[in-house]
């Protein structure tokens, strides 16, 4: 089963930038999509073979998320069912038969880290438990932009952006926790080096020169391992400031 994550950074501005044609030569199962900034009936996208689903937030052209199937899902769930974290549309879940799926689109911190408490104490916490409850009835597979480098090799400065959003001790430590959770980073049991990343600023030739964050990732219950057949990042499609990540089920 081929999966596929990408923050779009707004959907319509992605569609005009060739998105249409990426998931068309895709061949992906599924797309999990973040920032898609619409509501359902903002955007013309028919995809043949694919189902849309949406979790869009209340605020007009902000955060959202969906996902483009081509299996029918037994069910799909918006939000982490706490009215307080689920205006933005964050979070939205699919159920196959034997995994769920989840795709998120965690809080930034902000530039003054004026949202840090609000993610570490609420969020992190928060979509941590929710994933670990549905572990109990069955793997999950969760996936998107995490807005977090976890280690220095996951951004190409690491020592000038020491506490700065998405790498501040706090959000590295909500990372680990996941982790000691017995989620699995399915990159990195593929790929052990340096130089790979999944958003680039929009200044100038940063995108060239390769000046990257990883924030994008892909995460599953410690049971799926055996069925790891591979992880990438797609660094190469244009479309966003973000590029598509890949995860292989087998």
């Amino acid at each position: 089963m081929k999966l596929i994550s990408w923050n779009v950074n707004g959907l319509r501005a992605c569609i005009k930038k060739g998105f249409l044609d990426f998931v068309a030569r895709s061949e992906a199962d599924v797309i999990c999509l973040q920032e898609v900034r619409a509501l359902p009936d903002q955007v013309e996208i028919d995809i043949p073979g694919y189902t849309m689903h949406w979790n869009p937030a209340l605020k007009r052209g902000y955060s959202g998320t969906a996902m483009l199937t081509r299996q029918v899902p037994r069910a799909v769930y918006p939000g982490l069912g706490l009215a307080e974290l689920d205006t933005e549309g964050r979070v939205l879940t699919a159920e196959f038969d034997d995994f769920f799926l989840v795709t998120v689109y965690t809080p930034n911190a902000q530039r003054e880290l004026t949202r840090l408490e609000y993610r570490e104490k609420q969020w992190d916490a928060q979509f941590l438990k929710f994933t670990r409850r549905l572990e109990k009835k069955k793997p999950v597979v969760f996936c998107g932009d995490l807005n977090v480098s976890h280690k220095e090799i996951d951004l190409a400065n690491p020592r000038s952006n020491r506490g700065n959003a998405g790498f501040t001790d706090e959000e590295r430590a909500g990372f680990d926790r996941i982790l000691a959770a017995g989620f699995i980073d399915t990159f990195r049991e593929f790929e052990t080096g340096g130089g790979h990343y999944t958003w680039w600023s929009n200044r100038p030739g940063v995108r060239e020169r390769n000046v990257g964050w990883r924030l994008d990732y892909f995460l599953i219950s410690g049971v799926l391992r055996p069925r790891l057949a591979g992880a990438g990042i797609l660094a190469d499609v244009l479309g966003s400031d973000h590029c598509p990540i890949t995860l292989d089920l087998g």
